[in-house]
């Protein structure tokens, strides 16, 4: 079991940044949105504007199958892209695979070289809550818009 996981949105961009990475590293998919509000309802307290996020069905396996790539000690590099809708997958990353107890580090590069890939691992930063809440209000004025045309 590698001791350090990258998680990068789309399996051949996986593939390629694990030619980039030592042994140390498993370079694996989370094939873009985890978590998404519920289909069938507003998903969100009107009150407060509090989401309520759930993992689609066919995101379920994607889920078990990280998850069985992180144990105790493993280092959890986040690589999605640097917009607020990846952010927010990283973000999404964290509460779906339970990692408040693991260290979590997001990394960001603009080209898929070995060198970008290097400095990215070189220099982590948080996740930017900022760009998370952005992507939330979006998304939850995209449903208030939704319902109130009916779409």
């Amino acid at each position: 079991m590698a001791k350090n996981l990258i998680i990068v949105e789309s399996p051949a961009k996986a593939r390629t940044i694990s030619k980039f990475v030592g042994k140390d590293y498993k370079v694996a998919a989370s094939m873009g949105h985890i978590r998404d509000l519920p289909e069938r309802e507003m998903g969100f307290d009107t009150a407060n504007f509090e989401p309520t996020y759930v993992v689609p069905q066919d995101k379920r396996k994607v889920i078990q199958e990280l998850k069985k790539s992180i144990e105790k000690d493993t280092t959890v590099y986040l690589a999605t892209d640097e917009d607020r809708e990846d952010e927010s997958i990283s973000w999404h990353l964290i509460s779906a695979l339970k990692l408040d107890k693991h260290p979590v580090k997001r990394i960001v590069f603009h080209e898929i070289t070995k060198s970008a890939i290097l400095h990215a691992l070189e220099n982590p930063r948080h996740v930017d809550q900022h760009l998370v809440d952005a992507q939330q209000a979006r998304r939850i004025l995209g449903r208030v818009c939704c319902a109130l045309a009916r779409c």
